[in-house]
Order: structure tokens, then sequence, then C-alpha cells
């Protein structure tokens, strides 16, 4: 079953955040929607799954944590994230592998729009935050997190970008950002690499993503 976005129908801003099924029911990243909690119980009992297992932090920017104490408060999940939290119960740690649903996935440390930014990379999908998008109004095609606000860093960032690319398996057919839309290898002419690469060139032209 595919990743499914809990804050589909926002209609403020936050993050993608995904409840992922399967063995260990995942949620990666909470975002900022009032009531999140309340649409992931009732996917869990659509699908008649008891209870939330894990919640896993791509970073700790605002708009991907606002929820995040609802969500423990209602659920009682264990919580994995790279940086310290006061709730956090696991560190990452780049190179390790966690279950995201049924997926064993790599933790990849990929800085530069934040400085505790990690993708999850499995066979099948890639939960890339904000490291790397498909679409977010600046670019349609393959689009990288800004860099342009205090404790960002470009290069950092187009560092990341090549290292994902370097752990990215051949057999990634699906990439779950998180702002815009996901893209799944068949929804355009690119596969996830191909994206991927795109925004790696856009990042390393240096020009700002929002010029004025």
């Amino acid at each position: 079953m595919d990743p499914i976005n809990v804050t589909a129908d926002a209609t403020e801003f936050t993050c993608n955040a995904y409840l992922v099924l399967g063995d260990a029911p995942t949620l990666v990243d909470a975002g900022t929607m009032p009531g999140v909690d309340d649409v992931i119980a009732d996917a869990l009992a659509d699908a008649g799954v008891d209870d939330l297992d894990r919640v896993i932090l791509t970073h700790q920017h605002g708009d991907h944590v606002g929820e995040l104490d609802a969500v423990l408060d209602r659920f009682d999940p264990t919580l994995f994230a790279y940086a310290d939290h006061p709730r956090r119960d696991v560190a990452l740690v780049d190179g390790d592998e966690i279950l995201v649903g049924d997926e064993p996935c790599e933790v990849v440390y990929t800085p530069g729009h934040a400085d505790d930014h990690v993708s999850f990379v499995g066979e099948e999908r890639l939960y890339s935050g904000d490291v790397v998008v498909y679409n977010d109004g600046a670019f349609d095609d393959g689009s990288f997190g800004r860099t342009d606000m205090a404790g960002q860093s470009r290069e950092q960032l187009i560092e990341s970008l090549h290292t994902l690319m370097n752990q990215l398996p051949e057999t990634v057919e699906a990439m779950y950002p998180g702002h815009g839309d996901a893209y799944r290898d068949g929804d355009g002419p690119d596969t996830v690499r191909g994206v991927i690469e795109r925004a790696t060139d856009r990042a390393e032209r240096r020009e700002p993503k929002y010029p004025e």
C-alpha cells in the first residue's frame, strides 16, 4: 500500500506527513495541521491496524513537528530523530537501518536545508524530506530545499544531493518529499534519479531559488 499523506487536506502551510502501514506502522514527520492525529487514527482503523508504532523525523523545522506532541500524546509511538528532542526515544545515526512500514530504509545524513536533516532510502522508496522535492513553486520537475535562511548552506545541500544519488539503489521507483507532490516512475518522463539529478544541476547554478 502506498504511503498516505495525512496532511493532504491542510488549509494552511505544513509539510507532507506520511503514514506508512505495514509491520511497523510509521509516521514520517508530523506536520502542523490541527487534527492530524484524528486523520491518522481514522486511517489506522480503516486498515484494521491497532496503533502507530513509530514516528521518524526528517528534521525538526516547525512545519515538520508542529503537531508532534499531539501525535505522541495520542498514540505513544517510539520517536526516532537525528537531533536531540525532549521526547526522543532513539537517536538516528547516519548509516542506520530503520523499518518504515514493511521496508528497511537506510538513514542518510543530508544537511544543508537543516543541520539535522536526514533522508530515508529504501529499495523502492525514498523519503527525502526537504533536501529534494519534485515541485514546490520554484521548479516543477526537480527542486531542492531552500538555503537562504540562517543556519542553511547551499554548499552542504549540494554535497547532500550527491550523497543521496550515491546511496540511491537503482530499484527506487518513488520519492516522497516534504513538500509538493510525490513522484513515482511513470508519473513523468524521468526516473526518481533523473528528478534528483535535475534538482542537483539547478542547485549547482548557485542562483537564488526564489529571486526577488
